[in-house]
Order: C-alpha cells, then structure tokens, then sequence
C-alpha cells in the first residue's frame, strides 16, 4: 500500500502548542549554552546569537518546508548553540513524517553538525585526567543516542497521528456508509410501497371509472338499477380508500403493513375475474393448473392477472380479455393474457405498472414478456413453482 501523505494526518498545531515547543526549544538551548562555559569574544557571541534567533524563526515553516528547514537549522547549529534547540525541534517534525529517505540524511546531518561544534567551536573545558580518546567516544556515543531518541520520538508522534486520523477516517466512512444505508432503505421502501399502491389502488380505480363511465351512457337502466350500479361504485371506492388508508399508515409509520396484512392468493384469482365480470369486462377465464401453487408464487401470479385486467380496461374497454393459466410443480407456471387492442380511453397512464411487474417477477424468479402481434395485445409470464 502506498503510505498517505503527512498532510493528510498532520494536525494543526494551537497557539499552545507553538508555544510548548519554542520553550523546548529554548530550553535545550540554554542547557548547550551553560555547558559550554569559556571565554567567548563579542563576534562570538553575536554570531551564535544571530544563527540561533534565525533558527528559531525558521523553524515555524518546518512543516511547509521540512527538509529545507531542517537542513539550514542543523547546519546552523554547527556555528551556534542556541540554534541546536530549533535544530531539535526540526528532526523531531521531520522524523514524524517517517520517511527515511529524508530521516537517514538529515540524522547524519545533525551528528556531523554535533561533531563539527564539538571539535572545532566548544571551547569548554574537558574534564581533568580524561584521555581525548575516552571524551571523543563519549560526545559520539551521546550524539547518537541523542539523535536516535529524537527520531524515534518523531515517528512515534507521527504513528500516533496517522492512526487517529485514520481513525477518524474510518468512522466518518462509517458514518456516511450508514447515512447511505438508510437512504438506500428508504428508497426501497418507497418503491414497495408505490409498486404495492399500483398493484391495489389502479386497479380498483381503474374498475370505478369504468362503471361511472358507463353508467353515464346507460339511458335504459330503471332507478333501481341505476341504485344498485352507484352502490357498486361506492363499495369500489370505500375499498379503494382502505387500501390508500393503508399504505398512508405505512408512510407515517402507525399502519398496517401492506405486505404483512392480507394478501390476494391464488384462489383469489377466480373472484377477481368475477369482479371485473360484474363491472361490465368481457372477461374468458381458463386455468389448468396442477395442484395450487405455494403462496408467494400465486401472489405473484395474482398480480400479473391484476394488471393485464387493469390494463384491458383502460386502453381497451369493451374487447374480449383471455386469461389463460396452465402449469405443474416440475414445468412451472405460464400465464397468457390476450385482448384487442381498443382505442385510447380517457383513464391515464404512465406506463409504470408493467415496468413493476417485470421486477416482481424477476425477484420471484421468472420472466415476464409483453408485445403486440398485429392488433391484439399479449401479456405472458413465467414463474416457478417453488422460488
């Protein structure tokens, strides 16, 4: 895997932050200074003066520019001890980015830097009876000890970062994955709810125009007749606001589920026919299945009749439907529904019934077909007997 780039964990640093760490800084500093005691003349002591101020005011870009900083801060700590606190500081942000191709060159850096002050700046002097070879193998042993603590130091800092922000990385993932989660659900649940208010609602509509439709046309009806026909319509409507009632409990969330709550099977079929027998559809009903169906398969198949009916009385009222059902448990189930094609009536629509049909379909594992073969329409449908 490709290692994320620093500025994608680095944290903004606070005003307390700059603040801690320049008093680190300083801090060092002055240890390096009282250690290096001896006479220093005025040049002396205004360059180490002047290199570490400019160190110490370069070392808040280390970040923009780390190797650069860091290689004039170290460099500068050759010449002055005050400069050897920022110089600290910027081995440490750079070993956070732990890169060692930056890391290896600037610690080597730094010990030479260490060993240039050491053997031609400090002036402070060694300890009585302590062999030059001895002093030389003690500066190096704690240069090296010095530096490797503050490399290791930086890349724990920057592991530590890393992690957090991948951390955090993960959880706003998380975070966001879920928010799509629950909109992916919502969307789902939508669509049921709007393929299961098609399915009830347009045909129930549907069947209503038509029996006002025509009971606007009928001038020989008695007033008995013409009672018992609006009561017809009534009963249609007061069904069809069930089933809206329903689905708009479903969407305030206090109703019945329309598919949990009863639902059309098989057996239903025959009286769905006679219904929209009774509302004046010339309707042929032929079924030769071999046993009855498991439950979800004839609901499937129940709704595929639904909306060959409902599409019948729309586009063509008056024409003869043939609902043809025939099928085992081993070849499956076929339904065919055939009609003429009528002229365009005045109930709208979209075109959206069979485009759910075919998903319903598809989900319960079978195929749905529909084509016009000169002027009569087809509506075909496969579906297995067990899904």
């Amino acid at each position: 895997m490709q290692q994320r780039s620093p500025a994608d964990y680095q944290p903004r640093l606070s005003l307390w932050g700059h603040v801690w760490r320049y008093l680190a800084a300083l801090g060092i500093s002055a240890l390096g200074l009282t250690s290096s005691v001896g006479g220093w003349p005025d040049w002396r002591f205004a360059l180490d003066l002047v290199l570490g101020v400019i160190s110490l005011v370069l070392v808040f870009w280390r970040r923009r520019w780390p190797v650069t900083v860091t290689t004039i801060v170290t460099l500068a700590s050759a010449f002055s001890i005050l400069a050897a606190g920022a110089s600290a500081l910027a081995l440490v942000s750079l070993s956070t980015r732990r890169r060692w191709r930056e890391i290896i060159p600037m610690s080597l850096l730094s010990f030479a830097a260490g060993m240039f002050w050491f053997a031609v700046m400090d002036t402070a002097t060694p300890d009585d009876g302590m062999p030059t070879f001895a002093l030389w193998g003690l500066n190096i042993g704690l240069s090296v000890v010095i530096i490797a603590a503050m490399v290791a130091w930086g890349m724990y800092i920057g592991s530590r970062r890393e992690l957090i922000a991948t951390l955090r990385l993960r959880a706003e993932t998380a975070e966001a994955e879920q928010a799509l989660r629950v909109s992916q659900a919502r969307e789902t649940e939508r669509r049921r709810i709007a393929r299961e208010m098609h399915d009830v609602l347009a045909h129930r509509i549907s069947h209503i125009s038509m029996q006002a439709g025509a009971l606007a046309y009928r001038e020989d009806l008695s007033a008995d007749q013409i009672r018992g026909e609006v009561g017809t319509i009534r009963d249609g409507a007061h069904r069809a606001l069930e089933d809206l009632r329903t689905v708009l409990g479903v969407l305030r969330g206090n109703g019945e589920d329309p598919e949990t709550a009863p639902q059309p099977t098989y057996a239903d079929i025959g009286r769905l026919v006679e219904e929209a027998r009774a509302g004046g559809m010339n309707v042929t009903f032929d079924d030769a299945v071999e046993g009855s169906p498991p439950e979800t398969v004839g609901r499937s198949i129940y709704r595929v009749v639904q909306e060959g009916i409902t599409n019948a009385r729309k586009h063509a009222p008056g024409a003869l439907l043939e609902v043809a059902l025939e099928g085992s448990e081993e070849h499956g189930i076929d339904v065919r529904l055939r009609n003429r094609l009528g002229f365009d009536s005045n109930t709208p629509g979209a075109g959206l019934g069979l485009i759910g049909l075919t998903e319903r379909v598809d989900l319960a594992g079978g195929r749905l077909t529909h084509r016009t073969e000169k002027d009569v329409f087809i509506l075909e449908a496969w579906l297995p007997w067990g899904q």
